[in-house]
């Protein structure tokens, strides 16, 4: 078991004159793209020490076994009833677990083991949350200070991130008079919007976006997935952590199907089809059937 501390893994040996790749997964039935990945996670645990009756205490585990990669330009969908440990992942891969945490496996960036205080470090340019509620934002500051802010964190100058403000706005569809505006005075799509342009702020090769749908409308949620699916056309990669399957599979690459803390399926989203005989695992394809276009099929697995 590895301490919530910045260690890691040795360092594979080089390997000359090819791309080293991680062994197949067992639970990975997708073509997955050749190139190297720029997030892999390889059979994460995670657990908390707990106080249970006065100083006695206790271990509870969380993720019990989770692998996935991420490559360049795709969107890979994390999906999974609620409290399957899908945001503990995200929070582990951007070294934001509590210091009660501890966890093994291994997580590496473009293929090389990085501790917790490694990933802190990569967080805002190589990786950036995109959070599901409006609470990340500062109620006291307006949109533009909180913009401004972010370009700084980025590395850009005053007067340089006065206009990346105004120019990250405009790229998520916002007038500029909204960086004169508080958190309070957005409407959920538009302080969404605002999330959006802070965590591109840095530019990052990787975005993690923790439940960005539930309680949208289907037009907002349209349009959030639709600047999901532009940030991998971009060509960064996007790990959507969602429970909501057929949202998902709207911009969906592959997706990843986790069940109380495991990963039990690794497949391409065109698997979700017909009556799911393409999948692999019996909860992927419960998962599957239980949709309302799918009659809300309920099997036992």
């Amino acid at each position: 078991m590895t301490s919530y501390a910045d260690t890691a893994a040795p360092a594979p040996p080089a390997v000359t004159g090819t791309t080293r790749q991680s062994a197949p997964s067992p639970v990975d039935g997708s073509d997955a793209p050749a190139r190297e990945a720029l997030l892999q996670v390889e059979d994460l645990e995670i657990s908390f020490e707990q106080y249970d009756r006065g100083l006695r205490r206790r271990t509870v585990t969380a993720v019990r076994g989770m692998s996935l990669a991420v490559h360049p330009g795709e969107v890979v969908a994390m999906v999974g009833a609620s409290g399957a440990g899908k945001s503990l992942l995200g929070h582990a891969v951007l070294g934001m677990l509590p210091p009660n945490a501890r966890e093994s496996g291994r997580v590496l960036w473009r293929g090389t083991p990085v501790g917790p205080a490694a990933r802190r470090r990569l967080a805002g340019t190589g990786t950036a949350l995109l959070p599901q509620s409006l609470t990340h934002l500062d109620p006291t500051a307006t949109v533009g200070a909180q913009l401004r802010r972010a370009a700084r964190l980025a590395g850009a100058d005053r007067r340089t991130a006065r206009v990346r403000a105004a120019a990250a706005l405009r790229e998520q569809g916002l007038a500029e008079d909204v960086l004169r505006r508080h958190p309070h005075e957005l409407s959920g799509g538009m302080g969404r919007r605002v999330l959006t342009a802070i965590a591109l702020m840095g530019d990052p090769a990787l975005v993690v976006a923790d439940e960005p749908t539930p309680g949208l409308a289907p037009a907002s949620v349209a349009a959030v997935l639709d600047r999901l699916a532009g940030i991998a056309r971009a060509g960064s990669g996007v790990l959507l952590i969602t429970h909501e399957l057929d949202a998902a599979l709207e911009v969906a690459d592959r997706v990843v199907v986790v069940r109380e803390g495991r990963t039990v399926e690794t497949t391409d989203a065109g698997a979700f089809t017909g009556d799911g005989l393409r999948l692999a695992h019996p909860y992927s394809r419960a998962l599957w059937r239980a949709l309302p276009g799918n009659d809300f099929e309920v099997t036992a697995c």
